[in-house]
């Protein structure tokens, strides 16, 4: 009897045992199910992405010197015209004493204008052969390993750029040659009384193409009003507006990536130069914003584009590679750091982390996480320290 109510007994304890392992188990919550991705290190790329367009290098305005009544233009967008060919005609008014020293205050900006334009062909020019001797010394200092390669890089750099910089000064310096002619044209306009009638002819200060025409009826004028715009839709840039917050980390010389420009890849450019002065203009959101222009030249051919063409423009303010980085997704705030999630064997664990450079997909990770460890993408309210994890497949 006594064996037989200690046989009953343990019966009865395990019973009672897996009966609690039982509720346990049911009790138990349930593993939450999450996306993960491992610390990998890689190449990672910091850029300012916003929209961009195309425009000619050098556009030419062709204005009226005088008022008079314009002829109809016979040219079209598109059109070649050769150097010094006729774009418009003006039959110009008869000038009074008053306009006839207006014509001449003209004539004296234009003629200042071009001497500052030869001195700036002039110092263009200086700049060029001072770049282009650096480049020499540059390639002999190369040879003996004295510089680095990136050195050499960038004294060929800066000779390329003062090459460009010369050949703009000097379209700018024909510019404003045809400007003065233009100018002392207006002076026809108050001899027409005494010397017969004559019209004026604009003539084209490049050889290129039209690019607008915006006047092209017939019809009275005014002094200045643009008639033509020409240009060389061949010889284009890349003109992007940033907000001058993000302007301060875009240097001359940075990579640029061109998107969404009709190909089926991405054409490459560099910054020439970021403006000086910035403006303001209203979002989308209506605020107003500080922004800023940054002018980039192409690397690879245009491929077609024009002028006044978008594109979608990454400029290129950080690269590294071999980086220690995670998808942004991981990261959330942590009172004034940066913590992540990492899944430890089925359980997540708080981590703080320090974060370096960062994009809008990646970002990078200073301290606080080691190669390979498993993070968890967007953590939800039901992730806690401790809590059980499953990484969905």
């Amino acid at each position: 009897m006594a064996e037989r109510g200690r046989r009953r007994r343990w019966i009865w304890a395990a019973a009672i045992v897996a009966m609690a392992a039982l509720i346990a188990l049911i009790l138990q919550p349930k593993k939450v199910p999450v996306e993960t991705a491992r610390a990998l290190r890689g190449s990672l790329r910091v850029t300012v992405d916003e929209d961009g367009e195309t425009r000619a290098h050098d556009r030419f305005v062709v204005a009226a010197p005088i008022p008079g009544r314009l002829l109809r233009v016979e040219l079209e967008e598109g059109d070649a015209v050769s150097e010094n060919a006729i774009v418009a005609v003006i039959d110009p008014l008869p000038l009074n004493q008053q306009q006839r020293e207006e014509v001449l205050a003209r004539i004296s900006a234009a003629e200042a204008t071009k001497r500052q334009a030869d001195a700036r062909v002039a110092h263009a020019q200086a700049d060029y052969e001072q770049a282009k001797r650096d480049r020499i010394r540059a390639e002999q200092l190369a040879r003996e390993k004295v510089i680095s390669a990136q050195a050499l890089e960038q004294a060929s750099n800066a000779e390329i750029t003062g090459e460009e910089e010369l050949q703009a000064a000097k379209f700018s310096a024909q510019a404003a040659a045809y400007e003065v002619k233009v100018a002392r044209s207006g002076l026809v306009g108050f001899n027409n009384g005494s010397q017969g009638h004559k019209v004026i002819s604009l003539r084209s200060p490049i050889a290129g193409k039209v690019l607008h025409v915006v006047e092209k009826s017939e019809r009275v004028v005014t002094a200045g009003a643009p008639l033509v715009i020409l240009g060389d839709p061949k010889k284009i840039e890349i003109v992007t507006d940033v907000l001058t917050t993000d302007a301060v980390n875009i240097k001359s010389g940075a990579p640029v990536f061109l998107e969404g420009w009709g190909g089926d890849h991405a054409l490459r450019a560099k910054v020439r130069l970021v403006e000086p002065a910035g403006f303001t203009k209203i979002s989308a959101l209506g605020v107003e914003e500080k922004r800023v222009n940054v002018i980039a030249d192409f690397v690879d051919s245009p491929n077609g584009l024009g002028d006044g063409f978008r594109v979608d423009a990454r400029i290129v303010t950080w690269e590294g590679d071999g980086v220690l980085k995670i998808p942004v997704s991981a990261a959330f705030r942590n009172g004034d750091a940066w913590g992540v999630f990492v899944n430890q064997g089925g359980r997540a664990r708080q981590r703080r982390i320090e974060i370096g450079h960062r994009n809008q997909t990646e970002a990078e990770v200073i301290l606080g996480l080691t190669e390979g460890e498993e993070v968890i993408l967007h953590p939800s309210n039901q992730i806690r320290e401790g809590a059980r994890v499953r990484a969905a497949k």
